[in-house]
């Protein structure tokens, strides 16, 4: 999750906090330096698997965690569409 400037203007703090508020066996939550994505923040990136998700807000993160991390289904809908076009539904 990252925790640059950019991100954490646009709300990455608070979407790490609601993060680390659903804890996932097995899963670590982290935050991480700038991802390179600036301007489609905040930005979260599962890893292994390298699903990116953009514009995530606080409120989201409930969703990403029950469908995503819990239940191994990504969230279309926030997909990042730089990294995940075809899979992207509007």
């Amino acid at each position: 999750m990252c925790q640059s400037r950019s991100c954490r203007k646009q709300g990455a703090a608070a979407v790490l906090e609601a993060f680390q508020a659903l804890p996932v066996t097995h899963v670590t939550i982290v935050g991480s330096s700038c991802l390179g994505q600036c301007g489609g923040g905040p930005m979260v990136l599962v890893m292994p698997e390298e699903i990116w998700y953009s514009g995530v807000h606080a409120s989201e993160v409930t969703a990403v965690v029950e469908r995503h991390l819990k239940g191994g289904h990504p969230v279309v809908s926030m997909l990042y569409p730089k990294y995940h076009r075809s899979t992207r539904q509007s």
